[in-house]
């Protein structure tokens, strides 16, 4: 039984949809289906403004330019993140001050952020890592206090909410990705969301290759040019095509995915009585939009064990962020204080198979070989 770590699912039209829009004669950025999926976002979450980009590393990329990041700045980061919620603000002269994760969950220690601001500091970058919200209310009390700005990075975070709230629609900026290993897909790409009304026309400009071409094109002037620094941050119309596919979707590929999340907790729920492992924590405010399931073993040797034994029953299960503050690029620039909680999610968390395909019968499989793992020690 093989059994990959992700499959990316098609609804059946994707195809179909790229046809129309290659007929439409209109296939580079902000055509029909990208317009379509701006309006599903921003009917369905509220979110002020949204523009579909190339990847949610553009969308980042976007922010800190909005933001008007500049050399010096300081930026607080979660050091348990993919790399580019960092480097989208690097690459505009920033000095990255890395957050611990919380122990409840890999999530920023909002506790903590306070004591990291200084007066360079310029924006708060959370993570809403496995679709599961920060404490956004205690975030943005702090950015309000200090005069910050707040970019929610939401890759994972699709159809998940706060205290009633949609993730995306809290923060001054928001991005989304739509990689084939997210809930909704569309091979790569992503979005950015703007809930400030300042950035909603620099934004255009800034994904428009710094110029007013939005502008000319929606008739508000009669020829544009090059205003603004920018790049091509606007996908094909191919992209949006396909990805609105999944979209109406939407709630079919939740409902399947959280059915699943939910068997491997019940399955696992025993180990983590015996105190084996830890089993996700999802606090009150938040709800899970089954982006991922994850286990946290005690120590990475059991960790490593577990993928090796997973791996001879052709189960693929993978670890997942290596901690930002000790990587090759940032450890010899890293000041900062010890991140124990960001090192213990790097050395012991294992993130299990989970895609919309993936049969009750194989989250069993792998959840009794797992199961099977510990009791073993046991005797």
């Amino acid at each position: 039984m093989k059994i990959p770590f992700n499959k990316p699912f098609l609804t059946g039209k994707e195809t179909l949809y790229i046809s129309d829009a290659v007929k439409s004669g209109k296939i580079s950025g902000d055509g029909l289906f990208t317009r379509k999926c701006h309006e599903f976002f921003e009917e369905k979450y509220g979110f002020r403004k949204c523009l579909l980009t190339t990847s949610c590393t553009d969308a980042l990329e976007m922010s800190a330019m909005l933001l008007d990041i500049k050399e010096g700045d300081e930026v607080i980061v979660p050091s348990y993140t993919f790399v580019s919620t960092a480097n989208a603000f690097v690459l505009r002269g920033a000095n990255i001050i890395f957050a611990d994760s919380g122990e409840e969950n890999p999530n920023l220690d909002v506790c903590q952020i306070e004591k990291l601001i200084t007066n360079k500091t310029k924006a708060i970058v959370v993570v809403h890592y496995a679709g599961i919200a920060c404490d956004m209310d205690k975030v943005m009390e702090i950015a309000a206090k200090y005069n910050l700005f707040v970019v929610e990075d939401a890759a994972q975070a699709i159809d998940s909410y706060y205290k009633g709230k949609p993730l995306g629609s809290i923060g001054h900026l928001a991005t989304f990705s739509f990689h084939e290993t997210k809930n909704i897909i569309s091979g790569e790409g992503g979005m950015l969301v703007i809930n400030d009304e300042r950035f909603i026309h620099r934004a255009e400009i800034i994904r428009e290759k710094g110029t007013n071409r939005s502008q000319f094109f929606r008739g508000e002037i009669d020829k544009y040019g090059w205003v603004d620094i920018g790049s091509s941050f606007l996908p094909s119309d191919i992209v949006a095509a396909f990805l609105y596919a999944q979209l109406e979707n939407l709630d079919k590929i939740q409902a399947r995915r959280k059915t699943l999340w939910n068997r491997y907790y019940k399955n696992l729920k025993p180990l983590e009585e015996k105190g084996y492992l830890t089993l996700p924590r999802i606090p009150k405010y938040a709800t899970n939009n089954a982006h991922m399931f994850y286990i946290i073993c005690n120590q990475p040797e059991e960790r490593t064990n577990l993928i090796a034994m997973l791996k001879q029953n052709d189960i693929l299960a993978v670890f997942h962020y290596l901690s930002l503050h000790k990587s090759m690029f940032y450890r010899d620039i890293y000041k900062g204080e010890n991140l124990p909680n960001t090192d213990k999610y790097t050395d012991c968390l294992l993130r299990l198979p989970l895609f919309y395909e993936l049969s009750e019968e194989q989250v069993d499989f792998v959840s009794d070989l797992i199961i099977k793992n510990y009791e073993e020690k046991e005797i």
